[in-house]
């Protein structure tokens, strides 16, 4: 089937994208990138700081995380270019050997609006704002988000956009607001490649898909992007407030607006059933928070449903987590166990609990590509759903 590379006009590959097999919306892929390959639908571990919280990147290794991200706007205020630039990028400065992605800075841009939209200034150069840090005014653009990117060496690199919200002033975001911030992330993605390639940026450069709740505006957003050929495409702007059926309604609309030869990613999003219905849309590349946020205030993922390991009925549970599961949280400890570390406040209860939820969500992962090779993903989701709707 068909690999994608870089874009027009350009012999350098930076990114191959190949399918190996569909069914319906659902696709198996497999991606070759500077520092290695991955196979999809996958999941990417939130690493922010340089650091997936709380786990070792053998721990990463060994549970089969093949990508993880970094977030540009935290590492561009600290530790800082300098530094970064100083270990040749993020691989070596954090001890991660396999691919990176980074984000482009627009999704915290975004959450530093306060109710009444203040807080940050957007014009048509790029966004200026004061630092959570220590309060320094700052001046983020597309140009500088590409320059940030190139010190972090990331092995895909995402546009800065402006994550549209679902609310502003306390009602719901007109379409005219919507189509206003969508036009602008498409000039700023212009601007992005054109200096991405100014940089001679040996990686990859994906575009995003904006529009807020209007499927036209995405149509819009998704065609214009496409003309850009970038080599890769995500939908942003969801999960940003906005009902859980408007979510998905909008994720059931757009990837298949996308070119079927170019990885598909859905940005932040999110539950295990989130991800399952994302690859039945057609999406190949899926992160989120979750696993490790919910990890650390003791909620956590199974088979068969969510469990609440602060819950006193677990005082004196011998089962593990989960008993399907080949995690080393459950191969060696007991639910009472993880409840009396939660109770305690120690350091390893989120530990523990972070592994868990991770190796849950790659093995989930690893399952739907094991049943997109065998044609059976349709079989798989039903059971997959009955499983988690049975509950623990």
């Amino acid at each position: 089937m068909p690999l994608a590379g870089r874009g027009r006009g350009d012999n350098r590959l930076m990114l191959e994208f190949e399918l190996l097999a569909t069914e319906g919306l659902a696709r198996r892929g497999r991606l070759r990138l500077t520092h290695g390959i991955v196979e999809t639908p996958v999941f990417m571990p939130v690493g922010t700081y340089g650091t997936v919280k709380g786990v070792l990147p053998e721990s990463l290794e060994a549970m089969g995380a093949q990508i993880i991200l970094g977030n540009t706007f935290h590492l561009w205020l600290r530790p800082g270019i300098e530094v970064l630039t100083h270990f040749g990028g993020l691989h070596r400065f954090e001890g991660w050997t396999r691919p990176i992605l980074t984000d482009s800075g627009g999704f915290q841009v975004w959450s530093l609006a306060n109710a009444d939209g203040s807080g940050r200034r957007i014009s048509e150069e790029g966004v200026r704002f004061a630092s959570p840090v220590n309060g320094d005014k700052l001046f983020l653009t597309p140009e500088t988000s590409m320059q940030i990117q190139r010190a972090l060496n990331s092995d895909i690199v995402m546009q800065f956009d402006e994550c549209t919200p679902y609310q502003s002033a306390g009602r719901p975001t007109t379409e005219a607001e919507a189509r206003a911030s969508m036009e602008l992330s498409l000039r700023w993605a212009a601007r992005c490649k054109a200096e991405f390639d100014r940089l001679e940026n040996p990686n990859a450069l994906f575009g995003i898909v904006q529009g807020g709740m209007f499927e036209g505006l995405r149509e819009e957003s998704a065609a214009a992007l496409a003309e850009l050929d970038f080599p890769g495409y995500a939908i942003g702007g969801v999960s940003v407030g906005e009902p859980k059926a408007e979510m998905q309604r909008i994720v059931a609309h757009t990837p298949k607006l996308l070119p079927a030869s170019k990885p598909r990613y859905l940005m932040g999003v999110g539950t295990p059933e989130d991800l399952v219905d994302g690859v039945a849309a057609g999406v190949d590349m899926f992160d989120c928070v979750m696993p490790t946020r919910n990890a650390r205030n003791g909620h956590l993922f199974t088979r068969f449903g969510d469990l609440k390991i602060r819950n006193a009925r677990h005082r004196m549970d011998e089962c593990p987590i989960d008993e399907s599961c080949a995690c080393p949280t459950c191969s060696r400890f007991s639910r009472a166990y993880l409840h009396h570390l939660d109770r305690c406040g120690e350091m390893l209860a989120p530990m523990l609990a972070s592994i868990h939820n991770l190796h849950y969500y790659l093995n989930l992962m690893r399952e739907v590509r094991d049943a997109l090779d065998a044609g059976s993903f349709e079989s798989f989701a039903a059971r997959f759903r009955q499983d988690r709707a049975r509950g623990v």
